[in-house]
């Protein structure tokens, strides 16, 4: 039987498929190059905005004419829709002809789960309301040679009232250094030049393992850091209320950590930061971020943002936006708040008209694709090291990769580079994108 798995969400999401790849590669399956080619469909799905989540039940929907053609087809959907408290019956009711329905914390299972699904003529749904111990060793297919993510911690303990995560993913739960180190080490050895760690919160990796520290992510992070033949190395996402000052030392005393920082701001209003319970302010998040740009040179300083939060009045979306100009920020999510069911901010009498959300969502990122273009700029004429991903998928003729603080750029040429790490110079810049010129001669290691 061969597979096809469609992601939609986070970092954590697209982790997840590597392990769905790898559990099902390992009982013998194969993936498919074509969806039609597919005796088994998953989703690994998103529920954190509303928006992700209604392109899961479109997809839903379309899939629904592949199994009429092909009955003996098998659908299946993971991830965060499942797990949301009561779900599953929905999802069953909504589209019976789902044959498999697992949460976050069962993906393990998913061998097992496909056994029985390809055995029964009824749905098979498995859906844990609370995580298991971390499991180590789990099979994974990973997408790429060169570029690897490794999770440092699963979960989120922070209680932000617009967040579904924690309900989702449940508390935090750290894997062990050691665990984390042995994973890079091998993964370099086999040829990765650049690991991304995850977590929902990195800054508050380890809290759970020994309470009583206080630097446990800078002290992984340098460890990290110094795995031999390590060329990159970065990390997702930085809480601002966890994220200290020594992170920032970490970062400028280690050329492997790439000078990238997402730190979610979410707002630029402090009475806003404090109904979205973020537990920092606007004055903390500027001193994080200056520390950041003076301790790091060439630092990317990246971000999320949220309009029409519940109670979100003119004054305060204003006041976002003077700290979009101010901050200047290298790049940001910005999304519409849409309430998640479950969550402190769903149940908010004051919620903010749609059109008003839209027409500041639309003002926000005219603002920022400004400040970005501008920032992207100053990189015109400079000479950026970039690792080539592979072909462009707007222009196969052109190559596209990132510089070390993220950057997206587009190279000249067909021949195919992927995992080649090269000087270039920046030729020309648009908001998201830099164009380079006929790259150089790569650097030493």
């Amino acid at each position: 039987m061969k597979y096809w798995i469609e992601t939609y969400g986070c970092q954590m999401n697209d982790h997840d498929s590597e392990v769905a790849a790898g559990i099902l590669s390992e009982r013998g399956l194969s993936p498919a190059g074509d969806i039609r080619e597919a005796g088994l469909i998953l989703l690994i799905t998103c529920c954190v905005r509303e928006k992700a989540e209604d392109k899961v039940y479109s997809r839903l929907g379309e899939l629904r004419r592949l199994k009429q053609s092909n009955p003996g087809l098998l659908i299946g959907i993971a991830g965060c829709i499942p797990q949301r408290k009561a779900a599953a019956p929905a999802l069953q009711r909504r589209f019976p002809y789902l044959d498999l329905i697992l949460g976050t914390h069962n993906l393990q299972d998913l061998g097992r789960l496909v056994d029985q699904a390809t055995a029964s003529p009824e749905s098979v749904v498995e859906v844990w309301p609370a995580p298991r111990e971390v499991s180590e060793g789990v099979p994974r297919l990973r997408r790429s040679t060169f570029q690897a993510w490794v999770t440092i911690s699963h979960g989120c303990n922070n209680v932000c009232s617009f967040c579904i995560v924690p309900h989702v993913r449940g508390p935090e739960r750290s894997r062990l250094p050691e665990q984390i180190l042995a994973e890079v080490e091998d993964l370099v050895g086999n040829g990765c030049l650049e690991v991304t760690l995850l977590g929902q919160n990195v800054n508050s990796y380890g809290r759970d393992l020994d309470p009583a520290k206080e630097s446990l992510f800078p002290d992984l992070l340098r460890r990290v850091a110094r795995v031999s033949g390590l060329r990159r190395l970065r990390f997702m996402t930085s809480h601002p209320k966890d994220c200290s000052l020594e992170l920032i030392r970490v970062m400028a005393e280690y050329q492997t950590v790439c000078p990238h920082l997402h730190l979610p701001v979410q707002s630029g209003s402090d009475r806003i930061l404090r109904k979205m319970r973020r537990g920092y302010d606007v004055a903390r998040y500027r001193h994080l971020a200056d520390r950041a740009r003076e301790a790091v040179p060439g630092l990317a300083l990246t971000t999320d943002l949220i309009v029409g939060f519940p109670g979100e009045t003119e004054d305060d979306f204003q006041r976002t936006l003077s700290l979009v100009r101010e901050v200047e920020f290298d790049a940001a999510f910005t999304f519409r708040y849409s309430p998640r069911e479950g969550t402190a901010a769903a149940r908010y009498a004051d919620q903010v008209p749609e059109d008003q959300k839209a027409s500041r969502l639309l003002g926000l990122n005219e603002l920022q694709a400004a400040v970005s273009h501008r920032r992207n700029e100053r990189l015109v004429g400079t000479l950026q090291e970039v690792l080539v991903e592979g072909p462009s998928q707007k222009d196969p003729a052109r190559q596209v990769g990132r510089t070390r603080c993220g950057r997206t750029v587009i190279l000249e040429g067909s021949a195919t580079r992927a995992g080649e790490i090269t000087v270039v110079e920046i030729a020309s810049a648009r908001a998201w994108t830099l164009y380079a010129r006929t790259p150089g001669t790569p650097p030493s290691p």
